[in-house]
């Protein structure tokens, strides 16, 4: 490999607020600590978290560099990174972490994974962190069966889309939702079964989800839009179900008396990944189990567009617009 140079370009916040804040700049390259690996980066994922940082309604320290993942080759290895990992210089692999939205990223061993044969670093880093989150949500928040009726909102979005391929994989029946018309028809080509048209003056929701469940209310709900759909999902959801809100695209959920749940004995659940994957097995387990499933199953890696690391700031318009489907890379 090339030598390792001193510096990097890096997109930095040192204040909170709109894209404008988003600061294309020199930085130094990061020195990978003991266990640590750091990684040229070929592609960045630009998830809506990051919005949340930079915005401040997740606080972070700052100067901060945005960023939770990114795919790349092996540049350097810290003097203690274990070697039944199986790291060496030069191997393509894709990373959960900090600071990925850069030319070199640091990040923890423990969530460095290789790439398999069969997918693609793009497809690597497009799927890794919402295709995570998605099969996290349907084996742990709450564990589809077969038969199932779910509902997932945003389905074209990027958990969304994942959502509805692998629960058609597990043989589900889903009503997805929707922010237009012309996203319905790759609603369904991603496994939706009912797709209605959330937009005030179309479809309904609640009586969708009546009409196809007989009047009992679907197994679970995937809400990643929080706070304006958290009171339907609640309405929505069978008796005994779950709602697992796991995403605040249009603001946090506002706190609620827990009583409200009895109705129907309800469950709510308001998972993160990270806590699923938290050590290095069960990182592994999922992860590998992804990789199958995007290879035999011939899952559609649907990305949205590819902008160059200079362009973040379009990104981020693109993508908190809520027009996008699929997932958004930066190329360095």
């Amino acid at each position: 490999m090339a030598p390792i140079p001193k510096g990097m370009k890096a997109v930095q916040i040192e204040k909170t607020g709109g894209v404008e804040v988003l600061q294309y700049k020199d930085v130094a390259i990061p020195t990978p600590g003991e266990n640590e690996v750091l990684v040229k980066n070929d592609y960045i994922g630009v998830n809506y978290i990051d919005t949340y940082f930079r915005t401040g309604l997740y606080p972070n320290p700052k100067p901060m560099v945005l960023g939770r993942e990114g795919s790349g080759t092996v540049a350097a290895l810290g003097s203690a990174v274990p070697q039944a990992l199986g790291f060496s210089n030069g191997d393509e692999v894709v990373y959960m972490g900090t600071s990925a939205y850069a030319e070199y990223t640091a990040c923890s061993a423990d969530k460095v994974l290789k790439i398999p044969s069969g997918v693609s670093s793009s497809d690597a880093c497009a799927a890794l962190l919402q295709a995570l989150t998605a099969l996290t949500l349907v084996e742990e928040a709450y564990k589809v069966q077969s038969g199932d009726w779910v509902l997932v909102l945003a389905a074209t979005g990027g958990v969304g889309g994942w959502l509805c391929q692998i629960l058609r994989a597990k043989g589900a029946k889903t009503i997805a939702t929707v922010g237009s018309e012309e996203k319905v028809a790759t609603a369904k080509e991603q496994g939706a079964d009912v797709v209605v048209v959330d937009r005030p003056g179309q479809g309904d929701v609640v009586k969708t989800v009546q009409d196809c469940t007989d009047g009992q209310g679907v197994a679970a709900v995937f809400d990643g839009v929080g706070k304006d759909t958290f009171e339907r999902s609640l309405e929505c959801v069978a008796r005994k179900g779950t709602v697992a809100s796991f995403g605040n695209a249009s603001g946090a959920v506002e706190p609620f008396l827990i009583s409200k749940l009895s109705a129907k004995n309800a469950k709510v659940a308001r998972p993160t990944l990270y806590n699923y994957i938290y050590t290095r097995e069960e990182y592994e387990h999922y992860s590998e189990k992804l990789w199958k499933m995007m290879i035999d199953q011939k899952f559609t890696v649907r990305i949205h567009n590819i902008y160059p690391m200079k362009d973040v700031a379009k990104a981020h318009t693109d993508i908190e617009s809520r027009k996008t489907m699929g997932k958004l890379l930066l190329k360095p």
